[in-house]
C-alpha cells in the first residue's frame, strides 16, 4: 500500500498543458510544494531538475517518474500529471512523455524510496492501465484509476 497521504486528488492534474520537460517539472513541483509548508515550488523544481541532470527519469512508453530527496518532509509525497500531448523528456526510448508521476521522499529514506519507485515502475508497466490514464477526463478519474491499480499490485 502507498503510505497514508502519499497521493491525494489535489495533487493530480488532468489535461495539463506543458510544452517542455522543465514546464512539467514546474507543474509537478507546484503540486508537491503545496503539500508542505516549508517547501516552495522553486525548491522542489530545483530538486527534481537536479535529479534529471543525473539521467532522465523518462522510463519509456510515454511515462516519466521524476523523483528527489528533500529536507523538510517526513513522509513520501507524490503528484501526477496527464498531458494532452507528449513532450520530449529524454526518455530511454526517445518517445514523448504524456504521463508523469513525481515523488519526493525524506533525505534519509533510502529503502522506502526504492520500494516506491519499484512499485510505480510495476504499475506503469501495464499497457491497459496507462491507456485508461490517457483516456481519463478528470483528476478524480485519474486518482481512482491509480488507487485501483495500486490496490491490485499490493494484494
Amino acid at each position: 500500500m502507498f503510505p497514508n497521504g502519499y497521493l491525494v486528488e489535489e495533487r493530480i492534474g488532468c489535461n495539463v498543458e506543458a510544452a517542455s520537460k522543465k514546464r512539467v517539472l514546474e507543474q509537478l513541483g507546484q503540486r508537491l510544494a503545496e503539500a508542505v509548508p516549508d517547501l516552495n515550488q522553486d525548491m522542489v523544481f530545483d530538486a527534481l531538475l537536479e535529479r534529471e541532470r543525473l539521467g532522465s527519469t523518462g522510463l519509456g512508453k510515454g511515462i516519466a517518474l521524476p523523483h528527489a530527496r528533500m529536507p523538510h518532509i517526513t513522509e513520501a509525497l507524490a503528484a501526477f500529471v496527464q498531458l494532452p500531448e507528449g513532450i520530449d523528456f529524454d526518455a530511454i526510448d526517445n518517445q514523448p512523455v504524456d504521463l508523469a508521476f513525481a515523488m519526493l521522499v525524506p533525505e534519509e529514506a533510502t529503502d522506502e524510496h526504492l520500494q516506491l519507485l519499484a512499485k510505480l515502475a510495476q504499475m506503469f508497466d501495464n499497457h491497459d492501465f496507462c491507456s485508461e490514464l490517457r483516456q481519463a477526463t478528470t483528476a478524480q478519474d485519474l486518482y481512482q484509476l491509480i488507487q485501483q491499480r495500486e490496490a491490485i499490485i499490493s494484494s
